[in-house]
């Protein structure tokens, strides 16, 4: 069984923008808990008790048991609305689950031993394809996280799906194609370096073409001024 949070939470009266707006200058985020065939409760929670889950892992995919009005709901959060200009949360949606409730929750991917590949210690870049994977579970065994091993991992290898144990009682919501998770990508360094490289050496090729251009124009004025002189003698004669 999933490893619940307890989340504290107060009874609010009164519905709509008005009532809600009201909590908000209270110093409070309005909330609501429905589903499970029950009737909805509406509620609002501290905002520095959401702040510290928001900052965790995996806040979709994690069980909460809200205590309000003494009876406990155990509750996934479904959606979270925050401020448009300050990005403060102000509105989050709280569902009830039962046993046979099965959700699609995205898991977070987490990798492990960076120090142990080949390809990350020579200057090689993870280059994460998917953060998170779709899977389809009961809430109560929902994975806090799907973990990849990169050890022995080189540069230019993959890491496809398949490839990774997945926790049990979860399935992909994507299972026809071993899809990719993450590559080991070359030094961007490197090849920024060589096109540096070859640009320095276009531009020095074209400066030396200027230059001889320049020479050739000074030997022409000279050969000029030399044909001025010899005929103005021969008119003196």
């Amino acid at each position: 069984m999933a490893q619940m949070t307890a989340l504290a939470a107060e009874v609010r009266e009164g519905t709509g923008t008005g009532a809600a707006r009201q909590i908000r200058r209270a110093g409070r985020i309005p909330c609501i808990i429905y589903g499970n065939k029950e009737d909805s409760v509406l509620i609002s929670i501290n905002p520095l008790d959401l702040q510290k889950q928001l900052r965790g892992p995996g806040f979709f995919a994690r069980v909460f048991e809200i205590e309000v009005g003494g009876k406990k709901h155990r509750v996934l959060a479904r959606d979270l609305q925050v401020d448009p200009v300050t990005d403060r949360p102000i509105h989050v949606d709280f569902m009830r689950f039962s046993a046979t409730t099965r959700l699609n929750i995205d898991v977070q991917v987490v990798f492990d031993n960076h120090e142990e590949s080949p390809g990350l210690k020579r200057g090689g870049v993870l280059n994460v394809v998917r953060h998170t994977v779709e899977m389809r579970c009961n809430p109560d065994n929902i994975p806090e996280s799907i973990m990849v091993d990169l050890t022995g991992m080189d540069i230019g290898d993959s890491i496809h799906i398949g490839a990774i144990e997945l926790p049990e009682d979860a399935e992909l919501t994507i299972a026809d194609r071993d899809f990719t998770i993450a590559t080991i990508a070359a030094p961007t360094l490197l090849v920024e370096t060589e096109d540096e490289e070859d640009e320095e050496e276009g531009e020095e090729g074209e400066e030396g073409v200027e230059g001889e251009e320049g020479v050739e124009g000074e030997e022409g004025e000279a050969a000029e001024g030399e044909e001025g002189e010899d005929k103005a003698e021969a008119d003196k004669e």
